[in-house]
C-alpha cells in the first residue's frame, strides 16, 4: 500500500490490484473523519474532513487495514445490445493489432463485471478476462460524446450515460438507459454486475425510449410557494442555473457533489438576505434581466458588473453589489456583463424552491442533475420564509478581470512523478492562461511550455478532487470544477487548496494563473 497527497483534504491510496481497492474501499465504511470514498482501477481516493482527522493520522489508519481475500461478489446480469459502428472502431483495430471484426466479435464473447463506477452517474467500468482490451485514449479528449457511446480505455469498457466531455475509444453505441434517477437502482450497472453485449439490429427499435434532454432533468415548476412569489427569466444569461452547496455522499454511484463554483458569494447573498447559508440561489454567468413577482428581497454577489432595477413605471435605481435590496411586483434586474469575476450570484429571501435531486437543488451540468438551465421565459418559485434578519454590510472581494494575473496554491500529487522534474518547475513558474473552452466541469488552460511526461503510458481511473490539475497528453491542464468527473484516466499533478477554490469559480478567460506550491 502507498499513500499519496491528492489534496490539502483528500488522500490517493494504491493498492496492489483492482481487487485489493475493491477490497480496502469495504474495509474503510466508518472510519472517522472520512467524507467519501473514490474506489479506482487500483486505487480509492479518500476524502476527509481535517477539522476531525490529520492526513498523517488518517493515513496511519488506512495502513493498518487488514482485509481477507474475497471479492466483489456477483449480484446480476444486464445484457446491453451494441451497434458496432463507432467512429473509432478501425482506430481501435489498428491500435490492437487486428481486424475491425475481430474486435467486435472478442467484445462480444468476453464475459464483463463493473468493477467501479464514476466520471458520471450510471458509468460503470467494466473489465473482463480478455487480455486484447488495453486500449489508450485519445490524446485529447472530445468536447462532447453522445450519450448510449460504447467506449475502450485501458483495461475497462464504459458506455456514456448522457452527452458528456470524454478521452475514450468510440467503438459502438447503444439505446439501453445507463441512468435514471425515478429508477431503483438509478445506474444499471452497478458494481458487481456482469454485463454480457450482444449485436444489435440497426433497425430495431431501441430498447428503452431514452428521454430527451428538456426531460431528464427536474422541472422549474413547484407547489411549495405561492405563485405569488416567483422570478421570471426576461433575458437569459449565458447560463443560468439554480445552485445550493451541494449533493454529498453519492459518490458510489458515480455522483459528484457539484454545487456553486462560488461558495463564498453564495454564503454571502445569502446572509445578507436572510437565508440559511446553504439555500438554493441562481449562479449566472454574464448579462441577464430578471423579473420579479411579489414583493421580495434580493441581493446579487460574486461576479461585479452594472446592476440595475427597473419597476414598473419604468424608472431606474442602481443596485449596491452585495448589499440586500427590496423588490416590488413587475421591478426588473438587468445585471450588466461582468467586469470582474465570471459568475453572478443572485439570493432572494426565502430560497429559489426548485425540486431537489438526492437531497439538492444543484444542477450538475455533467451528470445532469437537478434542474435544467434556465432560458428565457421559465420561472422559478421563492419561498416565503427565511430564518434570519437581513445584513446590510456588503463584503467586498477583489475578483480578477480577464488578462489580471491570479496566484492559485497547490499541493503536488498525487501524479507529480509522472512528470519530469522541469514540467512541475513550468507548472509552478509559468503563466497559465484561462482559455474560452472552459465551464463548470473545468477550466482549460493553455501555456507556452507544455508540461512534459517522465512516465508514458496509461494510468489506470483513478479518483479526482475539485480543484484537480489534470493533464491530457497534449501536456496543457485542465482544472476542474465542481462538476468534474469523479474519475480520471490523465495523471492528476496538483490540486488547489480549499481555500482557493472559489477564486478559480470566478476566473474569466484570458486570465492568467500562476500556482504555488502551498
Amino acid at each position: 500500500m502507498r499513500i499519496l497527497t491528492a489534496s490539502d483534504r483528500a488522500l490517493l491510496v494504491e493498492a496492489a490490484d483492482l481487487d485489493e481497492a475493491m477490497r480496502l474501499n469495504l474495509a474503510w465504511d466508518g472510519v472517522p473523519g472520512v467524507v467519501e470514498r473514490i474506489p479506482g482501477a487500483r486505487t480509492v481516493l479518500v476524502r476527509f474532513d481535517p477539522v476531525r482527522v490529520s492526513a498523517r493520522a488518517l493515513a496511519e489508519t488506512l495502513e493498518s487495514t487488514e482485509v481477507d481475500a474475497e471479492h466483489v461478489p456477483h449480484n446480476r446480469e444486464v445484457i446491453i445490445p451494441v451497434r458496432y459502428d463507432g467512429e473509432d472502431l478501425e482506430d481501435v483495430a489498428a491500435l490492437l493489432g487486428v481486424s475491425s471484426e475481430e474486435v467486435v466479435n472478442r467484445h462480444l464473447a468476453a464475459e464483463w463485471q463493473v468493477a467501479f463506477s464514476g466520471f458520471a452517474p450510471g458509468f460503470g467500468y467494466t473489465v473482463s478476462g480478455d487480455p486484447l482490451f488495453d486500449v489508450p485514449r485519445r490524446s485529447s479528449p472530445r468536447t462532447r460524446v453522445p450519450a448510449g457511446s460504447v467506449a475502450l480505455a485501458g483495461h475497462f469498457t464504459g458506455v456514456y450515460p448522457r452527452e458528456s466531455p470524454g478521452g475514450w475509444q468510440l467503438i459502438g453505441r447503444t439505446d439501453a438507459v445507463m441512468w435514471d434517477i425515478d429508477r431503483d437502482p438509478p445506474a444499471l450497472l452497478s458494481p458487481g454486475t456482469l454485463v454480457r453485449f450482444e449485436r444489435a439490429a440497426r433497425e430495431t427499435a431501441p430498447l428503452v425510449e431514452r428521454p430527451q434532454p428538456d426531460e431528464a432533468r427536474t422541472s422549474h415548476e413547484t407547489s411549495d410557494a405561492p405563485a405569488a412569489r416567483a422570478i421570471e427569466v426576461v433575458r437569459p444569461a449565458l447560463q443560468m442555473l439554480v445552485q445550493d452547496l451541494g449533493r454529498f455522499g453519492h459518490a458510489a454511484l458515480g455522483v459528484s457533489a457539484s454545487g456553486t463554483a462560488d461558495r463564498t458569494a453564495l454564503r454571502d447573498a445569502n446572509r445578507a438576505v436572510g437565508n440559511d447559508p446553504d439555500t438554493a440561489v441562481l449562479e449566472i454567468v454574464g448579462g441577464a434581466v430578471l423579473r420579479f413577482r411579489g414583493d421580495g428581497v434580493a441581493a446579487v454577489t460574486g461576479a461585479m458588473s452594472e446592476l440595475t432595477l427597473t419597476d414598473a413605471a419604468g424608472v431606474e435605481r442602481s443596485v449596491l453589489h452585495g448589499a440586500p435590496f427590496a423588490t416590488v411586483d413587475g421591478d426588473e434586474l438587468r445585471l450588466g456583463a461582468p467586469a470582474r469575476g465570471l459568475r453572478h450570484v443572485l439570493a432572494v429571501r426565502g430560497g429559489i424552491l426548485a425540486p431537489a435531486a438526492l437531497g439538492s437543488r444543484s444542477a450538475d451540468t455533467l451528470a445532469g442533475l437537478g434542474p435544467a438551465p434556465l432560458t428565457a421565459g421559465d420561472v422559478v418559485a421563492v419561498g416565503a420564509e427565511a430564518p434570519h434578519a437581513v445584513d446590510p454590510h456588503p463584503r467586498p472581494r477583489d475578483l480578477p478581470a480577464s488578462g489580471d494575473v491570479v496566484e492559485l496554491d497547490i499541493t503536488l500529487g498525487p501524479r507529480d512523478d509522472w512528470f519530469t522534474s522541469a514540467a512541475v518547475q513550468t507548472l509552478i513558474e509559468q503563466e497559465w492562461q484561462v482559455t474560452p473552452r472552459s465551464d463548470r466541469v473545468g477550466i482549460r488552460l493553455h501555456g507556452e511550455t507544455p508540461l512534459e511526461r517522465a512516465v508514458s503510458g496509461e494510468l489506470p481511473s483513478e479518483g479526482a478532487v475539485n480543484g484537480a490539475i489534470q493533464v491530457p497528453p497534449d501536456g496543457q491542464p485542465v482544472l476542474f470544477l465542481p462538476d468534474h468527473p469523479l474519475t480520471g484516466g490523465y495523471p492528476i499533478i496538483g490540486a488547489l487548496t480549499d481555500r482557493c477554490l472559489d477564486l478559480a469559480g470566478q476566473l474569466p478567460p484570458g486570465a492568467r494563473i500562476r500556482f504555488r506550491i502551498a
